[in-house]
């Protein structure tokens, strides 16, 4: 019997990662299909390298697209392989277009589908991640919540499968990789100093495929007068070019997305990160470095009750005023990071465990 686990995009490599050792480690068959989703090379094949995972048993190259496109085609390209070769059981984690159509095809073929990272919500349907997340948990046969404010919303939903409460695999290779990072000479290349810079990723469709959210996100950072490192996603520099919108002479250092171990020596030498990324605002707790989200809602609500993530919208204004309120407050939320929600960075080796014995 096999597993074949489903990620197409740079949070799933990661989230995947500790899945990919812990199964093989205990001698399971394991098919790696990746859907292509994210092709870059930084942001995918740098992962796989950077992670020691074994190359993936197919690449689907589904490539870019609109929502439409990618889930169905990921569908159409993946049917014909597990029609060739069904493993046993998928694992899809995450939320992606990838976990999605991974979840779905499996489902329809009569596969039992597992979900990492399930339960996770933040309640805006506008948000594709949102859809996706709320239909993979409700297909699942084995859902694996990272926190228990998740299992507690899988739980009001009703969804028909089991629910184990297992920790979150992110925080997993957090644990791992910390000291690593330390090791990191990233601060040295970037002449960078410790807590004298901002840390910024943008790079969700709703804020970047909106010119006038962009321009006001872009505006509120720009008012500040610490030197803020751009770790610029491919989607949002072709936004940028696109909409004739030029970082010249702002306090923006625009950088190539970078490998893992070199963003966790980023977040934790960071004064505040900004971001718009689910990951990273977890990464960024885990680095006990505070966190200004650029949306209204997160699915990582833990991190708002503590007082330690603000959530600023595409809102300059609203940008501005939260930056200003860490500055003025920094000692006090530094101290405000103690409890971890999200497990004792042995969540793979649960997921693992559940997996053998319902296979």
């Amino acid at each position: 019997m096999s597993i074949a686990i489903i990620f197409g995009t740079r949070p799933q490599i990661i989230k995947s990662s500790p899945i990919v050792h812990e199964a093989l480690k205990n001698g399971l068959e394991l098919k790696i299909i990746h859907t292509g989703q994210h092709y870059d090379y930084e942001l995918s094949q740098v992962f796989i390298e950077e992670f020691n995972l074994p190359e993936p048993t197919v690449n689907l190259e589904v490539g870019s697209g609109s929502h439409a496109y990618q889930t169905g085609e990921i569908m159409l390209r993946l049917e014909k392989y597990l029609l060739g070769d069904k493993p046993s059981l998928v694992l899809v984690p995450g939320d992606t277009n990838s976990a999605l159509a991974g979840a779905l095809t499996s489902v329809k073929l009569d596969i039992p589908v597992a979900h990492v990272e399930a339960g996770a919500r933040c309640y805006d349907m506008s948000m594709a991640e949102e859809v996706n997340r709320r239909l993979i948990d409700h297909c699942s046969k084995i859902l694996f919540a990272p926190t228990l404010n998740c299992k507690k919303n899988l739980e009001k939903e009703s969804v028909l499968g089991e629910i184990h409460l297992a920790g979150d695999t992110m925080y997993d290779v957090f644990s791992r990789f910390k000291n690593r990072a330390d090791e990191c000479d990233i601060l040295d290349r970037l002449n960078l100093s410790n807590k004298e810079y901002y840390l910024l990723t943008l790079h969700r469709a709703e804020n970047v495929d909106d010119a006038k959210k962009l321009k006001s996100i872009l505006n509120g950072i720009m008012k500040s007068n610490v030197d803020v490192v751009f770790s610029m996603h491919p989607r949002t520099k072709n936004r940028l070019k696109e909409y004739g919108i030029s970082l010249e002479n702002s306090n923006l250092r625009v950088i190539e997305p970078v490998g893992y171990i070199e963003m966790l020596k980023l977040l934790k030498h960071a004064k505040i990160v900004l971001t718009d990324s689910g990951g990273l605002q977890k990464d960024a707790f885990w680095s006990k470095t505070p966190c200004i989200t650029l949306r209204d809602r997160t699915e990582w609500v833990e991190t708002v009750e503590m007082g330690v993530n603000f959530l600023a919208e595409a809102d300059a204004n609203k940008i501005v005023q939260a930056i200003n309120f860490i500055e003025d407050n920094y000692d006090l939320i530094k101290g405000r990071f103690k409890e971890n929600p999200f497990g004792d960075g042995h969540a793979a080796r649960r997921i693992v465990e559940t997996v053998i014995h319902s296979i």
